[in-house]
């Protein structure tokens, strides 16, 4: 869905702090320099900065001006910054964060699936592996289905705080999907580590559900590493995810 003017807006400032074109500390371009630069009211650039200031990049006000602060300050949790962090560069630090809180919320995620899971759950995550399968088998998007599979169980656990993650966890994931597919027979050898996830929250057996699960994230975390060692370019997640060829 398209963006209104005040959305755009906020994603091209966002963006142009994310990726430090704006530094830290120093004064951004006053009001009438952005309206003459993004082409829009002065009321679109105050809503804009308005919004920025509650994600906490910035801070406004008559003795400061308006001024980037420093990341530790953003709201990381906020979807918006995670996006525009992903769309500006997956940087080694970024990368690390995520895979922390992903090693730390998702088996406590699975946990609670494999105990909460609605009969519509498991319909839905058995949907999103027979989509990775397909792909696989026949070629096509293992991507997508890989974060409907996971976004599933993390949905599973009945716990709205958990489900809030995926939102900060998708830029992680998509980066460790889009990773695994280009290694050799990546999709297919992760397959049966998912079936195992999946069999576990089905089976009601939460301990067997986290341990299939921490393979699969220390698996991913491996991957990330070698690409952060071999200095080779991540995914850029402003593009679509790329499509599994078909098996010969």
């Amino acid at each position: 869905m398209a963006k209104n003017t005040h959305g755009r807006t906020l994603d091209l400032l966002g963006e142009a702090i994310v990726s430090r074109r704006y530094a830290v500390g120093t004064p951004m371009p006053a009001e009438p320099q952005l309206c003459e630069a993004f082409g829009v009211s002065r009321t679109v650039v105050r809503e804009a900065v308005k919004s920025l200031v509650a994600k906490g990049l910035i801070i406004t006000g008559p003795k400061v001006g308006t001024r980037v602060l420093p990341d530790e300050h953003w709201n990381w949790f906020d979807p918006d910054v995670i996006t525009w962090q992903a769309r500006a560069g997956l940087t080694p630090e970024f990368l690390r964060d995520l895979q922390d809180l992903r090693r730390a919320v998702e088996p406590a995620a699975v946990r609670l699936a494999a105990e909460r899971a609605t009969a519509e759950d498991i319909e839905e995550i058995e949907a999103a592996y027979a989509g990775m399968k397909h792909a696989v088998e026949f070629g096509g998007d293992y991507v997508s289905f890989d974060l409907r599979f996971h976004n599933g169980l993390l949905r599973s656990a009945r716990n709205r705080m958990l489900a809030q993650m995926s939102k900060a966890l998708h830029a992680l994931l998509r980066t460790s999907f889009e990773i695994s597919t280009v290694k050799k027979d990546g999709p297919a050898q992760s397959l049966p580590m998912h079936r195992a996830v999946l069999d576990a929250v089905i089976a009601r057996d939460p301990a067997r559900a986290e341990q299939a699960i921490i393979l699969l994230i220390d698996g991913a975390r491996a991957d990330i590493d070698e690409v952060l060692g071999s200095r080779r370019r991540l995914p850029r997640l402003s593009r679509p995810p790329p499509r599994l060829r078909a098996a010969v």
